[in-house]
C-alpha cells in the first residue's frame, strides 16, 4: 500500500488511536494526540469495533455504482459513429450526450485515438541466406564534445562548455544473414564519405570471406547521389532503397545503431568524443565475435560464417 507523504496515520497508528479511544480516554484527547480531529478518531474506533484491523487499511476512493450509468445502448451508438472515424465531439452533438461522456466511454472501449481502430500491421521478418547477399547501412548524427556530458553526470550546468564543438557521423553497416557489422566515424553524411565508407565496408567484409551482392539504405540525399550509384555499379553491387518514411524496412541497421548507443557511445564517461572513437573499433570487434545475438541463437554473428578447422578464424582469442 502507498501512504501519502503527508497523511497523519498508518494502518498501525489508526490502531493504535483506536485502541487509546476504546481505553478510556475522549475522543477529543486521543485524537489531538494523534494529531488529527476528533471526527478522524471517532471514524477510525467505529471501523476498528466493526471489521477489526481489516477496517484500518485505505478503501478505494471510486464508488460502488454510478447513480446514472451511460445506457449500454448509447455507447454502443458512440462506439459505431467511432468506427465511422467520426470525431469526439461530433459524435457527441449527434447522439446529445456531452464530451465528457464520449470521452470516458470510447477511454474504456480503447478507442480513445483514431489508430486504435486499425489493426496493428504483424511484424515482417526476413533474413537472407547466405551472408554477403545483403547488407544494410545507416548514419547517426553524434555530437562532439570536450567534457564528460550530462548523459552521464545528470549535471546540465556546464553542458553549454562543449556546444559549438560540432558533429561527427557515424556510418553503420550491417549484414543481413550472419549479423557481422562495422562501423566507422566519417565527417560528414554527404555523397563523398557515403561511398567512402561504402568502400570500406566491402573490403572489411571481404577479408571475413564475405562477398557483398547487394546493400540497402534509405533515402537520404547521399544514398541518392551519383557517386554513390557509380560506387556501387564499380563494386558490382544491387543497391536498393527503403520505402519512403518506413524505417522498418532498414530495421536491422536501426537496431544495431541502437546498440551501438546504448554499449558504446552512451556506455561509459569518456572524457571527449575523440576517446569515444578510439573505443569504436573495440566495440565492433565484441559485437562480431563475444556478444551473443539473440537473433541467431545467442550467438555471436562471427559464429554464422562457418568457420572450419583450416580456417584462420578458428585461432582467433
Amino acid at each position: 500500500m502507498d501512504i501519502h507523504e503527508n497523511a497523519r496515520l498508518t494502518p498501525h497508528g489508526r490502531g493504535r488511536l483506536a485502541k487509546m479511544i476504546l481505553g478510556g480516554q475522549t475522543p477529543e484527547a486521543a485524537s489531538e494526540a494523534a494529531g488529527v480531529c476528533p471526527r478522524t478518531g471517532r471514524k477510525w474506533r467505529d471501523r476498528f469495533e466493526q471489521e477489526g484491523l481489516a477496517g484500518l487499511q485505505d478503501r478505494s476512493s471510486r464508488p460502488k455504482r454510478l447513480r446514472q450509468p451511460t445506457p449500454q445502448v448509447t455507447v454502443e451508438r458512440i462506439e459505431s459513429l467511432r468506427r465511422q472515424r467520426m470525431p469526439g465531439k461530433e459524435i457527441a452533438s449527434t447522439v446529445g450526450v456531452s464530451p465528457a461522456t464520449v470521452s470516458r466511454v470510447l477511454k474504456r472501449l480503447g478507442l480513445s485515438k483514431l489508430s486504435a481502430l486499425e489493426p496493428a500491421e504483424p511484424p515482417r521478418r526476413y533474413e537472407r541466406e547466405q551472408p554477403g547477399e545483403m547488407i544494410h547501412i545507416d548514419i547517426k548524427k553524434l555530437g562532439k564534445f570536450n567534457q564528460i556530458g550530462h548523459r552521464i553526470t545528470g549535471d546540465r550546468k556546464g553542458q553549454s562548455n562543449s556546444r559549438g564543438v560540432g558533429w561527427e557521423f557515424l556510418h553503420v553497416c550491417i549484414d543481413d544473414a550472419s549479423r557481422v557489422a562495422f562501423s566507422k566515424i566519417m565527417k560528414t553524411e554527404r555523397g563523398r564519405c557515403a561511398v567512402a565508407f561504402l568502400k570500406v565496408a566491402v573490403a572489411s567484409y571481404k577479408s571475413l570471406g564475405i562477398t557483398v551482392l547487394r546493400v540497402m539504405t534509405d533515402n537520404g540525399s547521399c544514398y541518392r547521389s551519383r557517386a554513390f550509384a557509380k560506387a556501387c555499379r564499380r563494386l558490382k553491387l544491387k543497391h536498393i532503397r527503403t520505402k519512403p518514411y518506413t524505417p522498418r524496412t532498414n530495421g536491422k541497421a536501426e537496431r544495431f545503431i541502437q546498440t551501438s548507443l546504448r554499449e558504446w557511445a552512451y556506455a561509459r564517461a569518456y572524457l571527449n568524443s575523440k576517446q569515444r572513437a578510439r573505443e569504436l573499433p573495440f566495440f565492433i570487434h565484441r559485437y562480431n565475435w563475444h556478444r551473443p545475438h539473440a537473433s541467431i541463437g545467442a550467438k555471436p554473428p562471427i559464429s554464422r560464417l562457418g568457420p572450419t578447422e583450416d580456417n584462420l578464424l578458428r585461432l582467433h582469442i
